[in-house]
């Protein structure tokens, strides 16, 4: 089966009831949901929250709620890979047989459907472990500046001060998008991790009401379809 999963859990302490909190009069996570279910690409789509109204909004949004996460594994310190071994114990107690899972953070009204199966297509196609969406930054990171004790802002690496930015290799960091995992027990699958590169406005990370409003901008503006 091909599986998707989005954590949602509650409590987050910037922005308040970040995961449900309204984009354009429907609750954010919906939008995952919705994207998740018009690609066609997944037989179940599962929340994976700690709260019973989170999971009421999934719900009503077509996403199936397995159970409620415990909070043990839905606190600050809880990280991606519990609430996928948590949800995985749950597969295989229920023997819900996944080939391929693909886990989509809940905060995401600018992921495509396009996206999603470039990943699919790219895990598949690469015969590898996993897949995920990375973004450039957008300037060189070796001539990152820094301030000293002193308030005084040097280059961190001085040997590339006079460097042009083509002379310089590109980096990449996470988009927090999606990510997707081939499960399948294949001998032939290769323990490596590729990428999808995202372009500047197909991905934003939210953390704040001001990386919220952005992101209304960038999505109302249709940026990320661009």
């Amino acid at each position: 089966m091909n599986i998707c999963l989005i954590p949602a859990r509650s409590g987050s302490k910037r922005i308040k009831n970040k995961n449900i909190k309204s984009f354009f009069g429907k609750p954010i996570i919906s939008y995952t949901i919705k994207t998740a279910i018009n690609s066609k690409l997944f037989d179940k789509i599962f929340v994976s929250t700690d709260s019973e109204k989170i999971a009421n909004i999934s719900k009503k949004n077509g996403a199936e709620i397995p159970f409620i996460r415990p909070k043990s594994i839905s606190n600050d310190h809880a990280s991606d890979k519990d609430v996928i071994d948590h949800f995985l114990k749950y597969a295989f107690k229920n023997k819900i047989n996944i080939s391929y899972l693909c886990y989509i953070y809940p905060i995401n009204p600018l992921i495509k459907i396009s996206t999603l199966k470039k990943c699919k297509s790219l895990l598949i196609n690469s015969n590898c472990k996993k897949v995920m969406t990375v973004g450039k930054y957008s300037y060189p990171i070796q001539r990152a500046l820094f301030e000293d004790s002193n308030k005084a802002i040097k280059f961190r690496e001085i040997k590339n001060k006079k460097k042009r930015s083509q002379e310089l290799k590109t980096f990449f960091h996470d988009a927090g998008q999606c990510y997707w995992f081939n499960l399948k027990k294949d001998k032939k699958i290769k323990n490596i991790t590729k990428a999808v590169i995202l372009k500047k406005f197909e991905f934003l990370d939210v953390d704040t009401l001001e990386d919220f409003n952005n992101l209304k901008k960038i999505y109302k503006l249709n940026l990320h379809k661009s």
